[in-house]
């Protein structure tokens, strides 16, 4: 209790008392009143039986000084006093509250109106909350949500989001502003320069469902709010996963709804802000959300992680945004082509803000459970060794090196490059292809068949490729999938640890280098013949009909002449000879050329 303290009071009649507290059993109570802005609020005291024929008094505490409310003998515009005795209960009634009225109300008996001392009674609390609007959020279970409740006429108020089933008892605030904070499993930052409370949700649950109120404190007993009513619904589709895999220094192209945002390293959706990110247009077919394509140029390692798409809702107090896909962008390498029993060295270029961190190298599944970590991490500015493996890390350059010696079939694979954060980040990776010293040479005739044996591990993908070298088999080579020609097929054998190529009716644009096999290659030559013996017998057949048929040309010719000469002849009958006398007379005016032979029908 307070004793003998002194307050300057500014009462209805203005004028300045002393306040004397005297200590009383009755003394000590408080409560706490809630009163939505502009309704109408009932305060009440209760007081002990040897009090009930004093003056009763409420004092309203402002700052440093008391202001003094109401007595049993005065009434305000707003505030209506009675006094209930037979429940031993004073009551003050304030209609159509505002702001200005929120605080703390002191009750009180008046014990000696010469010397004004009081009895304080009771401490009631009376806070004015102002709803500002109500909102319906729908999101999927296992997605993000990012709320933003925007309050731009009070920036640099503290701001929290609290749950209603709860009684608001827990509010969630960043505790500090202008940074990004954890508080339980929400993600909190209070942006003085805006005036907005980002919430941000990682990950949706059934339990997260309800309502929110997400506001901001005015003053210690005045505060605005925006009500929340967030149902999470449950499908199957949603979140949906994809991976974009692009070479360092290209583009890639992103499609999804509307927002699109990149997980930092606290897991946290951040709008991304770059000049290498263009937001191409649109489109929207009819009942469809609208998509848009984010094109991310000149990919470098920064650009590596979670990005996350998702359909976003605007109003005057409120945004939310549903992420519903999540994008893992990750970055390849140009592959490591080498032989076996030669080195390889492999590269991984990583963000300057990660110099500090620990790296490591990874074989194989290094994002599932099974993981294959390669070797012990490397910390800055040092050399990890084991075996034939060496990591180092260049902290001025940005990269570390992961160098292997003698390499053999079984260090082929895919590599990730990974940094240590809360959890390891495996942002880049790229191929180690092992080229086995035995080469496979075939040589065919066209038209025949081939059928090549190619090696390869469970977990490889199968390749067969066509490609002046290697390494061009990871990007631009012509393999088995991309070739469309129904004279290629292939089986697997997966126990033997190999798959068959097979080839049809062979050509001679079939004749090349191929590289067989998945990240442990053969290279295969095969050589494709013309058949020169078919020619020469085919040749051979021609001249021969040529000649036959020249032969039978000229016989025929010779036939024909014989058969006109026979027509000129005179016709023997069988049975005996005939003679015909040919009489040739010339007129002295004809030449022996013009004379002709005449011949009468009985003749």
């Amino acid at each position: 209790m307070l004793e003998d303290t002194k307050f300057g009071i500014s009462a209805t009649r203005s004028i300045y008392m002393n306040l004397i507290v005297t200590e009383d059993s009755c003394c000590g109570l408080s409560k706490t009143v809630i009163v939505n802005r502009g309704d109408n609020v009932m305060i009440s005291c209760s007081y002990s039986e040897k009090h009930k024929n004093y003056p009763k008094i409420m004092f309203k505490k402002e700052k440093a000084s008391m202001e003094l409310i109401h007595t049993t003998e005065t009434w305000g515009n707003k505030k209506y006093f009675s006094d209930d005795r037979k429940e031993n209960l004073f009551s003050v009634r304030i209609t159509a509250v505002t702001p200005d009225d929120g605080g703390m109300y002191l009750c009180g008996v008046w014990i000696d109106r010469h010397s004004y001392s009081y009895c304080i009674i009771n401490t009631v609390y009376l806070h004015i909350i102002n709803k500002l609007n109500v909102y319906k959020v729908s999101s999927y279970s296992g997605g993000g949500l990012m709320i933003k409740c925007e309050h731009p006429q009070y920036k640099t108020k503290p701001k929290y989001i609290c749950k209603e089933s709860d009684g608001c008892s827990e509010r969630k605030n960043p505790g500090v502003q202008d940074e990004w904070m954890e508080n339980g499993d929400v993600s909190l930052y209070d942006d003085t320069r805006a005036g907005v409370l980002m919430v941000f949700f990682r990950e949706l649950k059934a339990a997260d469902a309800g309502t929110y109120r997400c506001g901001v404190k005015e003053s210690d007993y005045t505060e605005s709010f925006t009500e929340l009513q967030l149902s999470v619904k449950h499908d199957a589709k949603y979140p949906n996963s994809m991976t974009e895999s692009v070479y360092l220094g290209e583009e890639v192209n992103i499609s999804c709804p509307v927002h699109f945002c990149k997980e930092d390293n606290n897991h946290i959706c951040q709008n991304i802000s770059s000049s290498k990110v263009t937001e191409m247009s649109g489109s929207s077919e009819r009942n469809e959300e609208r998509v848009v394509t984010v094109s991310i140029s000149d990919v470098s390692v920064s650009d590596a992680g979670v990005y996350w798409c998702g359909a976003e809702t605007r109003d005057t107090y409120l945004t939310f945004i549903s992420l519903t896909t999540k994008i893992q962008l990750n970055l390849i390498m140009p592959p490591v082509v080498r032989r076996e029993g030669e080195s390889a060295e492999i590269f991984c270029p990583y963000d300057s803000i990660y110099k500090s961190k620990p790296k490591s190298l990874c074989k194989g599944k290094c994002s599932t459970r099974d993981r294959n970590p390669l070797s012990e991490t490397v910390r800055e500015e040092k050399e990890t060794k084991t075996d034939r493996l060496t990591l180092k890390d260049d902290v001025t350059a940005s990269v570390f090196t992961g160098s292997i010696t003698a390499l053999t079939p079984e260090d082929a694979g895919k590599y990730w490059c990974a940094v240590t954060l809360e959890t390891e980040l495996n942002y880049l990776h790229t191929h180690l292809m092992v080229i086995m010293n035995e080469e496979l040479n075939l040589t065919k005739y066209e038209g025949d068949d081939v059928s090549i044996q190619c090696k390869h591990q469970d977990e490889d993908q199968k390749s067969f490729c066509k490609a002046h070298e290697a390494s061009m088999c990871v990007k631009d080579g012509v393999s088995l999938e991309t070739i469309r020609d129904d004279r290629f097929s292939f089986s697997d054998e997966a126990s033997a640890g190999v798959f068959t190529v097979n080839i049809t009716d062979l050509r001679e644009e079939d004749s090349g280098i191929y590289w067989c096999g998945a990240h442990v290659i053969t290279e295969v030559h095969l050589n494709i013949k013309r058949d020169f013996s078919m020619i020469i017998i085919i040749s051979v057949c021609v001249i021969l009909l040529l000649i036959a048929g020249f032969t039978l040309t000229v016989c025929t010719l010779r036939h024909e002449r014989r058969g006109d000469a026979h027509s000129q002849s005179p016709t023997i009958p069988s049975d005996g000879l005939l003679y015909t006398a040919v009489s040739f007379q010339k007129h002295p005016e004809e030449s022996l050329s013009e004379a002709t032979v005449r011949l009468s029908k009985n003749e």
